[in-house]
């Protein structure tokens, strides 16, 4: 207890309001990334250019295994690596070689070909593993910039200018696939090329706020390499038994493995579900245009009411919204439909995953941040190794995408059950 709040109390006197925003503004870079490739333009145009010519549930299999895989990588390394992060005060370097790694990924896959859709898979996967890699890092910062009572507003300021900031570039990349002459370009597979670029550029700027403003503790000396591996091989154990030992720590990674698989899964697989149900291509960007712009406020909002009523409420909330519109989407018919889905999940999908962020840091050691964001991320990665594999190979057998979205629906409910036992005490300021 003593090391957290000297840990909080060093955040106060170490790290100005301009941290806080250098921090923040790094949701603002990454997540052009979780917008225009993840979740926007790649799956569309998986389908209609990289894999050309196959059919809309073998392609949707694909790009399923694709994810799974990055995250599987992403799982193994995320806790190894936080770990070295930690015993060397190493998390901004750490994040920043992440970060690289994704904007050369994203590089890289606006070079692939037509057709060349196992190119596109690798590059892609890549570009996963570094903007997975640089958010355990970028999560774990947390601790750093915001004292505890802070923990829930810190939190939702930065999922809300990813909203923004995401959204912002989103626009004119669907302008510019939209309306290629106006930028030049020959056609929407030309700009949706020159999408990708604008990413890795927008990440890379946008990282500088962060490398320049956030200030960690004094690094300590990197010993040999194989001192190096047996520390944190030894702290890797440590730690896991405690997760084990402690109840409430364990109980809520459970919990949030379960419900944070059905939330990453419908921001992965929306569009390929969309698409796969017919829905046009406009009505589906649009669509995500809305859930961006509408989590701006809300996810500052969530950290509002998390502070005022206590962030496991929210997060309750949150899951309880996203069983019922799982249940909606199975029976989707209309692009009316899939507007109002897209509006209802801009309102809680930011507050769900920033209040998870704030109640996590609230249960682990500050100074073992990253390590314990670490496991934070493995759950989190084997969420989505299971989360799109299921609904992709569900679609493949049923021959029906309806079925693959509905079968997420007991995670939510299982998750928010285990929610419900985690007892958060809250540390003083």
């Amino acid at each position: 207890m003593t090391a957290r709040l000297s840990s909080d109390a060093a955040s106060r006197a170490q790290h100005p309001r301009r941290a806080i925003w250098g921090w923040a503004l790094y949701d603002w870079a990454n997540s052009a990334f979780a917008t225009t490739v993840i979740a926007g333009l790649f799956p569309i145009f998986f389908k209609r250019e990289y894999a050309a010519g196959l059919p809309a549930v073998e392609s949707s299999f694909r790009l399923g295994v694709a994810t799974s895989l990055a995250s599987l990588v992403v799982a193994i390394a995320s806790p190894i690596l936080g770990a070295a992060a930690d015993n060397h005060r190493s998390r901004k370097r750490w994040l920043l070689l992440s970060a690289a790694l994704g904007i050369t990924g994203v590089v890289a896959l606006a070079q692939v070909g037509r057709g060349d859709w196992a190119n596109a898979v690798l590059c892609f996967a890549l570009a996963n593993v570094g903007w997975s890699l640089a958010n355990v890092f970028y999560d774990s910062l947390l601790v750093e910039v915001a004292p505890v009572d802070q923990r829930e507003r810190v939190s939702s300021l930065g999922f809300s200018l990813g909203y923004l900031g995401g959204g912002l570039l989103f626009a004119v990349n669907v302008m510019m696939v939209q309306k290629p002459p106006w930028f030049g370009l020959h056609n929407a597979a030309a700009a949706v090329r020159w999408s990708f670029l604008s990413v890795a550029v927008w990440w890379l700027v946008f990282c500088i706020p962060l490398a320049l403003w956030v200030k960690e503790s004094s690094a300590r000396a990197i010993p040999a390499a194989a001192a190096v591996a047996k520390s944190t091989l030894s702290q890797l154990a440590a730690t896991f038994r405690t997760l084990l030992e402690d109840k409430r720590i364990f109980t809520f990674l459970i919990a949030y493995w379960l419900y944070i698989d059905g939330v990453d899964t419908v921001i992965r697989m929306a569009v390929d579900y969309g698409t796969s149900l017919g829905f046009p291509t406009k009505a589906l960007i649009s669509a995500l245009l809305l859930v961006q712009f509408v989590g701006f406020p809300a996810a500052l909002l969530f950290g509002w009411l998390g502070e005022k009523f206590g962030a496991t409420k929210l997060v309750l909330i949150g899951i309880g919204i996203y069983a019922l519109l799982t249940v909606f989407a199975a029976g989707m018919q209309n692009e009316r439909q899939f507007f109002a889905l897209a509006a209802v999940v801009g309102l809680v999908q930011g507050g769900v995953q920033a209040l998870s962020r704030s109640i996590y840091s609230q249960l682990i050691p500050a100074e073992r941040a990253s390590e314990y964001f670490g496991f934070y991320g493995v759950l989190g990665k084997f969420a989505t190794i299971l989360g799109p594999v299921m609904v992709g190979t569900v679609a493949r057998l049923t021959g029906s995408p309806r079925y693959g979205i509905v079968s997420i629906v007991p995670l939510f409910l299982i998750g928010g059950f285990l929610l419900t036992r985690v007892k958060l005490q809250r540390s003083a300021a």
